[in-house]
C-alpha cells in the first residue's frame, strides 16, 4: 500500500501544508512588511496551498489501514529516545483539513474586516504564524514535538489576542490567556516528564498501544494522564481555568473564529483524542474528564444565559461544547468527540465570522445596540447567523444536530444516567441562549438607534470589505448545513485505529424525541421572552437578580483568582520573601560587615604605633612562655 501512494510525494505534501505558512511568516516579518497587500497575498496564497497539500493527503490516505510515520532520531541516550518527524493517521489528516481551511477562509475574510487597519501587515504575519504552529501540532508524532508547537500555538495567541495592544484591555486579555493557559501547561510537562522517565519514549502510537499502557501501574498510568489533563484543561478553557476565553475577545473578531472553531481550544480536546486509548486505559482519568467537562459545559451556558456581548455570548458556548466533547470522550465516545469537534469548526467559525460584520458595521458588541441599529436588514449575515445558531442549538437537519445526537447516545450507554441527565439539561441551556440572541437582533425592542451605530453603518466597511466578509459566511454556511449528512462515512473514518476502543451508542430511539423537545422548548422560551411583540426581552434568570449577578460575575471565579493573589501571593508569599529578605539575607550580610568592622577596629588598636605597648606585650609573652617551659 505504501508503494502504491508514492510515500515521497506524501511526506513532500505533508512539509509543504506545514512549512508554507512559516515562510510566509518570515517573508511578511523580514521584506514585505511594509506593504499590506503583498504580506496579505502571501498569507493567503501560502494558507490555499497548505488547504490544497491537505486535501490531497486526506485523499490519497483516506483508504490506508495503518498510520504513516515519518521520522528521524532528535535526542538519544542510553535511557530514551525523542524522534521529530510526521503521523499520518485519521485524526492528524482530518484536523489538518480543518486548521488549514478556517485559516484560509479567517484569512480571505480579514481582507474585509481589517482593511485600514494599521497593523494588516503584522496581523497577517500573525495568521501565519498560527497556522504554521497548529499545522505542525496536528502531524506530531511524539509528545515532545507536540509540546513545542503546542506552546508555539499559545505563543501566537498571545500575540494575537493583544494585536490592538494600545487599548489597555487588550494587552490584559493577551497576558491573562498567557498565564492562565500556562498553569496547565506546566501540568502537561510534568506528565511529559513523568513518561519520559518511565518508558523512555514520548512516541504516541507507542503511548496507545496496549503493551505500553500495560508496563504502567495503574497509579502512575493516571497520574501521568491527568497531569496531561492538565494541560487541556488550561488551553480548551475547561473548569477551573475558563475565565480567559471570554477575555480574549478583545483581539480582531476573525481571530476569535480562529482560535474557538479550529484551532487553540480545540488543540486539547484533539489531544485528548489524540491519546484516546492511552486515557481510556484509567477509568480514573476517564471520570476527571467526564466531571470537568459537564462542569465546564453547564457554567459557561448559565454565563451566556446573561451575557449581552455578542462575541462573549459565542464564547462561552465554545466553552460549554469543548465540556460537551470532553465528556463525550469521556465516556468512551471517541467518534462521536471527533465528530463535534469537525461540525463545531465550522458553524462556530460562521458564528464568529457573522458576528464580526455586524460588529464591523455597527461599531458595537453589544446585541441590543446591533438589533436597533438594523441587523435584521443585513440579509446574508443574518441567514448565516440563523443557520450557525441552529446547528449550535442541535435543530435537525443542520450539522450540529448529527454531532450531538452521537454524544448523546454514547452518554445513554454509561453506567451512571447522571451525566445523560446534564448533557440533556446542556441541550436545553444551549438551545435557550442561542436563540435568546438571535431574538433579540431579529425583533429589538423599541428604542433610539444609536447615532454613532447608525453613522457607522453608513460609512462603514465598503464594497469589497462586505463582499470577502460575505463570501467567506456564506460558504460556512453550507457547511454547517451539509456537513452533519457525513456522519456516518466521517465516523467510520476516524474510527479505524480505535475499533475495539471507539464505541458510538447504542440506538434510543426515545432519546431523539427528548432531544428535539428539548431543544425546540429552549428555543421557545427564548421567543416567549425575547422574540413576540409583547416580550419583554428580560430573561427569567435576570428577573432573580442573585442569580443574574452570580452568571454575570462567572460565578465570582475571577474574584477568586485576585483574592488568591492578594492573599496568597502577594500578602503571603511575597510578603514571606520579602521577610526572609530583610531579616535572613540582608541582616545576615549585616552582621558579616559589622563583624568585620568590628575585628578590623581590634586590630588597628594593637598597631597603633605607641611602642611602650608592644614592647610590654613581648616582655608578657616571653615572661609566660619562660614559665611554661621551666616548670
Amino acid at each position: 500500500m505504501t508503494q502504491l501512494i508514492q510515500p515521497q510525494i506524501v511526506w513532500t505534501a505533508a512539509m509543504s501544508a506545514m512549512f508554507l505558512p512559516l515562510i510566509a511568516f518570515g517573508l511578511i516579518l523580514l521584506i514585505t512588511h511594509r506593504w499590506a497587500r503583498v504580506s496579505a497575498a502571501l498569507a493567503i496564497v501560502a494558507a490555499g496551498a497548505s488547504l490544497a497539500c491537505s486535501v490531497y493527503l486526506l485523499a490519497t490516505l483516506h483508504d490506508v489501514q495503518i498510520p504513516l510515520r515519518s521520522t528521524q532520531t532528535w535526542m538519544m541516550t542510553s535511557d530514551f529516545r525523542i524522534t521529530f518527524g510526521y503521523l499520518l493517521d485519521p485524526l492528524s489528516l482530518l484536523m489538518l483539513v480543518i486548521v488549514a481551511a478556517i485559516s484560509l477562509l479567517v484569512q480571505v475574510y480579514s481582507l474585509g474586516y481589517m482593511t485600514g487597519d494599521p497593523g494588516f501587515a503584522r496581523y497577517y504575519a500573525f495568521l501565519s504564524l498560527f497556522a504554521w504552529a497548529m499545522l505542525s501540532l496536528t502531524l506530531a508524532p511524539n509528545l515532545l514535538q507536540l509540546y513545542i508547537f503546542w506552546e508555539l500555538v499559545g505563543l501566537s495567541s498571545y500575540l494575537l489576542i493583544g494585536f490592538w495592544y494600545e487599548k489597555f484591555s487588550a494587552s490584559e486579555a493577551g497576558k491573562k490567556a498567557f498565564v492562565m493557559t500556562r498553569l496547565g501547561d506546566v501540568a502537561f510537562f510534568l506528565g511529559i516528564l513523568l513518561l519520559l522517565m518511565n518508558l523512555g519514549n514520548l512516541d504516541i502510537l507507542r503511548l496507545n498501544a496496549p503493551e505500553t499502557t500495560d508496563r504502567l501501574s495503574p497509579g502512575l498510568l493516571t497520574t501521568a494522564a491527568l497531569l496531561i489533563f492538565g494541560g487541556i484543561v488550561g488551553k480548551s478553557a475547561q473548569f477551573p481555568l475558563l475565565t480567559w476565553l471570554p477575555d480574549a475577545m478583545e483581539g480582531p473578531t476573525p481571530v476569535s473564529a480562529l482560535l474557538h472553531s479550529a484551532t487553540m481550544v480545540a488543540a486539547g480536546v484533539f489531544l485528548l483524542a489524540r491519546l484516546f486509548p492511552f486515557f481510556n486505559a484509567s477509568p480514573t482519568a476517564m471520570s476527571v474528564c467526564l466531571a470537568i467537562g459537564a462542569i465546564s459545559m453547564l457554567m459557561a451556558a448559565t454565563m451566556a444565559m446573561v451575557a449581552d456581548d455578542i462575541k462573549q455570548v459565542w464564547a462561552y458556548s465554545t466553552i460549554s461544547q469543548l465540556g460537551l466533547m470532553i465528556m463525550a470522550l469521556g465516556a468512551g465516545g471517541y467518534a462521536a468527540g471527533v465528530f463535534h469537534l469537525t461540525t463545531h469548526a465550522g458553524f462556530k467559525a460562521l458564528l464568529f465570522l457573522c458576528a464580526g460584520i455586524f460588529i464591523h458595521a455597527f461599531g458595537t458588541n453589544d446585541m441590543f445596540t446591533i438589533g436597533q441599529a438594523g441587523a435584521r436588514k443585513r440579509r446574508i449575515p443574518m441567514i448565516c447567523l440563523i443557520v450557525a445558531a441552529a446547528a449550535l442549538a442541535g435543530v435537525p437537519p443542520f450539522s450540529g444536530f448529527f454531532s450531538k445526537e452521537l454524544i448523546m447516545a454514547r452518554l445513554a450507554d454509561h453506567p451512571n444516567p447522571l451525566w445523560l441527565i446534564v448533557g440533556l439539561l446542556g441541550v436545553w441551556l444551549t438551545a435557550y441562549y442561542t436563540f435568546r440572541l438571535i431574538f433579540v437582533m431579529l425583533r429589538p425592542r423599541p428604542g433610539v438607534i444609536p447615532q454613532t451605530a447608525e453613522g457607522h453603518a453608513h460609512h462603514g466597511a465598503h464594497r469589497f470589505a462586505e463582499g470577502a466578509m460575505n463570501v467567506v459566511v456564506l460558504l460556512l454556511a453550507v457547511v454547517a448545513i451539509v456537513l452533519g449528512w457525513f456522519e456516518k462515512p466521517i465516523s467510520a473514518f476516524i474510527v479505524a485505529p480505535h475499533s475495539a476502543l471507539a464505541a458510538t451508542g447504542g440506538h434510543h430511539a426515545w432519546l431523539l424525541w427528548v432531544t428535539l423537545a428539548l431543544a425546540a422548548s429552549g428555543v421557545a422560551l427564548a421567543w416567549l421572552e425575547f422574540g413576540r411583540r409583547t416580550a419583554t426581552q428580560k430573561g427569567f434568570v435576570e428577573k432573580m437578580p442573585a442569580l443574574q449577578t452570580l452568571f454575570a460575575n462567572r460565578w465570582y471565579l475571577d474574584r477568586l483568582y485576585r483574592r488568591l493573589l492578594d492573599d496568597g501571593i502577594y500578602r503571603g508569599l511575597s510578603r514571606l520573601c520579602a521577610k526572609n529578605d530583610q531579616k535572613v539575607i540582608d541582616a545576615g550580610l549585616d552582621e558579616l560587615a559589622g563583624g568585620t568592622v568590628a575585628s578590623g577596629r581590634m586590630i588597628h588598636g594593637l598597631h597603633a604605633g605607641m611602642i611602650q605597648y608592644k614592647l610590654l606585650t613581648i616582655s608578657i609573652a616571653l615572661g609566660l612562655l619562660g614559665i611554661y617551659l621551666l616548670f
